[in-house]
C-alpha cells in the first residue's frame, strides 16, 4: 500500500469541517470521500468515489445493519401509529413529575440496555422521545444521553463489544510477541475497566447533568429554549427522523402500553437468542460473544419487533392488514437519510483505510512517547483517529496492535491494562465528537434530533470528560495512584466542573433563567 503521509488526514478533516460548517452531513461526507479518491487515484476521483461507496456497503455486516435500520424504522412507525408511544408517554407522565425524573429515567434505561450500542440507541431514543418531549427536554439533550450511554456502557458489560475488544488485545499480544507469556486477554480486559476513564466518567457525567439540572455551552441554550418555549428542536433544525411529519397523528382511541413494551422486549429477546444461536459453537460465554453474528441477530430482532407490532394492530382492529403494510413502508422511509449518512460514513472509513490515515497518525504519536506520558499519548492518538475516521472499532483495530507492543517496550507488561483502557477511552471519545460516526448518526436519528446540533451540544460535555480523563492518566503516569481512587476522584471533579462551568456560562447565553426541576 502506498504511503500518502499527511495528505491521508485531509479527507476526514474536510468532511468534518464541511459537515459542521454547513450543518449538513451528507455533502460534507461526499466531499471527504471525493477528496480521498482524488488523492488516491490522482485523476479518477468521481469514479473511485462511487466505487468506494459500493464496496463499503457490499459487506454482510453493513447490509445487515442497513436492513436492521429499515426494520426499526418500520417498527417505530407501527408503534407510533398504533398509539404505543402515546400510551408510554401517558403512563410516564403520570409518574415522572419533572424534567429531572424524565432525564434520570432516560439515563437509567440507557445503562440497562447494554448488549449492543445500535440496539441501545434505537430502544432508548424511541422509548423516551415522547416522554422527554412532554417534559420539555430538548432533543439535543435526549440525543446526548442516548449517545453517552450506548458505547460507554456496551464496552464494559456482556456485549459484542467485549468479544471484539478481546480479539484486539490478542492481536496486540501477537504483534508484541508475548502471546504465550502475558496474562490472559480476559484478565487484561477486566483490568482495563478501571482505567477506561473516559467511558466511566462519560456515564457518570450524564447522571451528574440530569440530576443537577445544570448545563453549559450550546446545551444550555437548547435546554433554555425547550423549557421556556416548549420547542424541543431549534427553528430550522432538520431531525434525521420525524415520525410525526411522515406518519401523521397516532391512533389514540385504544392506547395500550403493551403495544409499545412487548415489541421492544421481543427485539431484545430475539437479538440475544440469535446471538446465542449463531455463537453457540464458541462454548463459554466469551466464546459465544466472539462467535455470535450480532448484525444478523439484530435483523432477526427487528423482524420480530415488526411482526409483534403488526399482530397487535390487526388483532385489536386498530389497523387493517393493508394499513399495517403501508405504515411499515412509511416508517422505513423515515430512515432513508440515516441510511445514506451511514453508507457515506462507512465509505469514508474505506478512504481512511486505503490512504493509511490511522497508521500515519499513530506513527506521529510514537515519536513523543515516554513511560509517564504513554497513556495520554495513546488516548490522544486514538481520539484523533476516531474523530477523523468516525469509527471506534476501526480505531481500536488500528491502534491496539501498535500500542500494546509500544507499551511493553516502554513500560513492561504491567502497562497492558492501563494502555488498553487508554485506547478504548480515546476511541470512544473521538467517536462521540465525530459527525461521521455511525453511533453518533443513530443517536441523533432515534432521538429525532438534528445531527449537527447533537454534535455541537454534546462536544462540550465530551471534551470536559476527556480533559479529566487525561488529567487522571497524567496522575497515574507520574504518581502510580490506583485507578480505584482516581476514577471516583474524577467523578468529584466533574461535579465541580459542571457547577462551575454552568455558573460561568449562565450570563453568557441568551434566554430566560433555567427553570427549577419542579416546573
Amino acid at each position: 500500500m502506498p504511503s500518502f503521509g499527511a495528505l491521508s488526514v485531509l479527507p476526514p478533516v474536510l468532511a468534518i469541517v464541511a459537515a459542521i460548517a454547513s450543518r449538513r452531513a451528507i455533502p460534507g461526507l461526499f466531499v471527504g470521500i471525493w477528496t480521498g479518491a482524488i488523492i488516491f487515484t490522482g485523476s479518477h476521483g468521481l469514479g473511485q468515489t462511487f466505487e468506494w461507496i459500493v464496496v463499503s456497503i457490499a459487506t454482510e455486516f453493513h447490509v445487515s445493519i442497513l436492513v436492521f435500520i429499515f426494520l426499526l424504522g418500520g417498527g417505530v412507525g407501527l408503534l407510533w401509529v398504533l398509539g404505543g408511544s402515546y400510551a408510554l408517554t401517558r403512563w410516564a407522565s403520570s409518574r415522572l413529575e419533572n424534567r429531572r425524573q424524565a432525564g434520570v429515567a432516560t439515563w437509567l434505561l440507557g445503562v440497562l440496555v447494554f448488549f449492543n450500542d445500535y440496539a441501545n440507541t434505537a430502544i432508548v431514543g424511541t422509548a423516551m422521545q415522547d416522554v422527554t418531549d412532554s417534559a420539555d427536554i430538548s432533543r439535543e439533550k435526549l440525543s446526548y444521553v442516548v449517545d453517552s450511554t450506548a458505547a460507554p456502557v456496551s464496552t464494559f458489560l456482556i456485549s459484542d463489544w467485549i468479544a471484539f475488544q478481546l480479539s484486539m488485545i490478542q492481536q496486540g499480544y501477537e504483534a508484541a510477541g508475548i502471546a504465550g507469556s502475558a496474562p490472559s486477554t480476559f484478565v487484561v480486559f477486566l483490568g482495563s475497566i478501571p482505567y477506561n476513564f473516559y467511558c466511566l466518567l462519560a456515564i457518570a457525567m450524564v447522571g451528574i447533568v440530569v440530576l443537577t439540572g445544570r448545563d453549559y455551552g450550546e446545551m444550555l441554550t437548547a435546554e433554555r429554549r425547550a423549557s421556556s418555549t416548549g420547542k424541543v428542536l431549534r427553528d430550522g433544525a432538520q431531525p434525521l427522523q420525524s415520525v410525526e411529519a411522515d406518519l401523521g397523528e397516532p391512533r389514540t382511541d385504544k392506547p395500550m402500553l403493551r403495544v409499545f413494551v412487548v415489541p421492544i422486549v421481543m427485539l431484545v429477546a430475539i437479538t440475544l437468542l440469535g446471538a446465542y444461536w449463531t455463537g453457540r459453537a464458541g462454548g463459554d460465554i466469551i466464546g459465544i460473544l466472539g462467535e455470535a453474528n450480532w448484525a444478523l441477530s439484530l435483523v432477526w430482532g427487528g423482524a420480530g419487533m415488526v411482526g409483534v407490532a403488526g399482530y397487535f394492530g390487526i388483532r385489536h382492529r386498530i389497523l387493517t392488514f393493508g394499513e399495517t403494510v403501508s405504515t411499515f413502508v412509511d416508517g422505513t422511509k423515515v430512515m432513508m437519510t440515516a441510511a445514506t449518512i451511514l453508507a457515506l460514513a462507512w465509505s469514508l472509513g474505506t478512504v481512511t483505510t486505503e490512504l493509511g490515515t490511522g497508521e500515519y497518525v499513530t506513527s506521529i504519536a510514537q515519536g513523543f512517547v515516554s513511560p509517564e506520558l504513554l497513556f495520554v499519548i495513546v488516548l490522544i492518538a486514538s481520539a484523533f483517529i476516531a474523530f477523523t475516521t468516525g469509527t471506534s472499532w476501526g480505531t481500536m483495530a488500528i491502534v491496539t496492535p501498535i500500542a500494546i507492543p509500544l507499551a511493553v517496550n516502554v513500560a513492561g507488561t504491567g502497562a497492558l491494562s492501563p494502555v488498553v483502557g487508554a485506547i478504548f477511552s480515546g476511541a470512544i471519545f473521538g467517536d462521540h465528537c465525530s459527525p461521521i460516526s455511525d453511533t453518533t448518526v443513530l443517536s441523533a436519528t432515534f432521538s429525532g434530533a438534528d445531527l449537527i446540533d447533537h454534535v455541537r451540544t454534546q462536544i462540550y460535555y465530551a471534551v470536559t470528560v476527556v480533559v479529566v480523563a487525561i488529567a487522571l492518566f497524567l496522575i497515574y503516569g507520574y504518581l502510580a495512584i490506583t485507578p480505584f481512587v482516581l476514577a471516583p476522584l474524577g467523578a468529584v471533579v466533574l461535579i465541580g466542573l459542571v457547577y462551575g462551568l454552568s455558573a460561568l456560562d449562565e450570563g453568557n447565553r441568551t434566554g430566560p433563567s433555567q427553570p427549577s426541576d419542579a416546573d
